[in-house]
């Protein structure tokens, strides 16, 4: 039993904003007093307090894309370790892609992560591949990998290049989402470096904007065409922005747009600077694409925050740059990151940025979380948006990030998933 005291309540679900008390027994929300209640409910006489004061309280944070590399490459990172870097970064749900190995392509593995998973303290979540084995050759079995618990469909790192094939995954998948990771290959030369200045420092020629340009427009055209719920991964152009926002003026679209916190903070200045540690795919582009996410962000276009999180090795990172593997770790760092370049930096509303963090993601796959709704189970967050702290160290088994040393401001002080208290700053 707890009452969360003096917080500034966030849940965008429900247009609250404003000092209040939230009353959790046995797993639920039981009662959210907006404004400081002195009397305390019949069968609360007993209840911790938790005194928020000078903090936000705000629904459990859902992140609708991360790499726990479990089964197969659990020396990056495991689902224990990974749900660990997830509760401190104010997690309580995660959705797992399923580039492991075996593919969570068949029921087995699938199974697997989800129990797994249950043995974490927060909700994990996963989605089936698109195609076995990630080839792009032939369709799961969408039917049979829903019926055993995934929540959507990607063959996220890899583009489906097959357009008859995306748009029987559209058809098959009905209500669910496909997200797709929009890079044609055919254009890039060396991955996770933009084709430009960053290019030019390696003496290399990168990967260029049009590689995600010419297939955000041709799979929204598919989705537009069937029907489908499409999630256009880690947007990180601005003509992908623009792309989105148009689409999204169709009426009857089903059309979302991801962003991650990295993109809306970072440059290929980064990757000049860092190295492999910054080294991602999509890559860091220009000032200008990243004010355009920003942008996209503040008008809706962009809906939802994700991580990315992509634990990697550091003897891999080690590696010279083209021959690194793409991808930072984001968990830990997501939430601060959003409160510097989105609510400090560029005026969005903290209601806004916490939507894209809670209700849009869980609406996305069907999740009935992402809200501080009376009855509904107890996935809480608490954050100080005024604290600074040094990124030192990480509770994922992998510290392959570009914000090593950097200073953030907003610290989650306190993650709570099903009612039940999985990190404590």
């Amino acid at each position: 039993m707890y009452i969360i005291k003096n917080g500034t309540i966030v849940d965008p679900a429900n247009n609250i904003e404003g000092l209040g008390d939230i009353y959790v027994k046995e797993n639920i929300i039981c009662k959210v007093v907006m404004a400081d209640s002195k009397d305390i409910p019949e069968g609360f006489e007993n209840a911790e307090i938790i005194d928020a004061k000078g903090q936000i309280v705000m629904p459990g944070l859902i992140d609708v894309h991360s790499h726990f590399r479990d089964p197969g490459f659990e020396y990056k990172e495991d689902i224990l370790t990974g749900a660990e870097a997830a509760k401190a970064g104010g997690y309580t749900s995660i959705v797992l892609m399923c580039n492991t190995k075996p593919v969570v392509d068949n029921v087995e593995t699938l199974k697997y992560v989800l129990d797994k998973g249950k043995n974490t303290g927060i909700r994990i979540e996963s989605c089936s591949a698109v195609t076995y084995g990630l080839k792009g050759e032939k369709l799961t079995d969408f039917e049979k990998m829903l019926e055993a618990g995934a929540i959507g469909f990607t063959d996220d790192g890899i583009p489906l290049m097959d357009e008859d094939m995306l748009r029987e995954a559209f058809r098959k998948a009905g209500d669910y989402p496909v997200s797709l990771h929009e890079e044609d290959k055919t254009f890039i030369k060396e991955n996770g470096i933009n084709h430009g200045k960053a290019s030019e420092y390696y003496g290399i020629y990168g990967s260029p904007r049009e590689a995600e340009i010419s297939l955000i427009n041709r799979d929204i055209k598919i989705a537009l065409e069937e029907g489908g719920v499409i999630n256009v991964q880690h947007i990180s152009s601005k003509e992908g922005v623009e792309i989105v926002r148009k689409a999204k003026s169709v009426p009857g679209n089903r059309v979302h747009a991801e962003a991650t916190p990295q993109h809306f903070s970072l440059t290929e200045e980064a990757v000049i600077k860092k190295g492999t540690m910054a080294k991602l795919n999509p890559p860091f582009r220009e000032e200008s694409d990243r004010q355009a996410v920003i942008e996209g962000l503040r008008d809706g276009t962009i809906d939802i925050i994700a991580t990315d999180h992509a634990p990697h090795a550091k003897e891999e990172k080690d590696k010279p740059i083209t021959e690194a593997p793409s991808g930072i770790l984001g968990l830990e760092t997501a939430f601060a990151l959003a409160n510097m370049h989105l609510i400090n930096e560029s005026g969005l509303s903290v209601s806004k940025v916490v939507e894209k963090f809670t209700i849009n993601p869980a609406k996305l796959y069907m999740l009935d979380r992402g809200t501080l709704t009376e009855g509904r189970k107890a996935d809480i967050t608490i954050a100080d948006l005024n604290e600074k702290w040094i990124v030192k160290e990480y509770k994922s088994k992998s510290s392959n990030s570009p914000f090593t040393g950097e200073e953030m401001t907003g610290k989650i002080k306190l993650t709570m998933c099903d009612g039940k208290i999985v990190y404590r700053d």
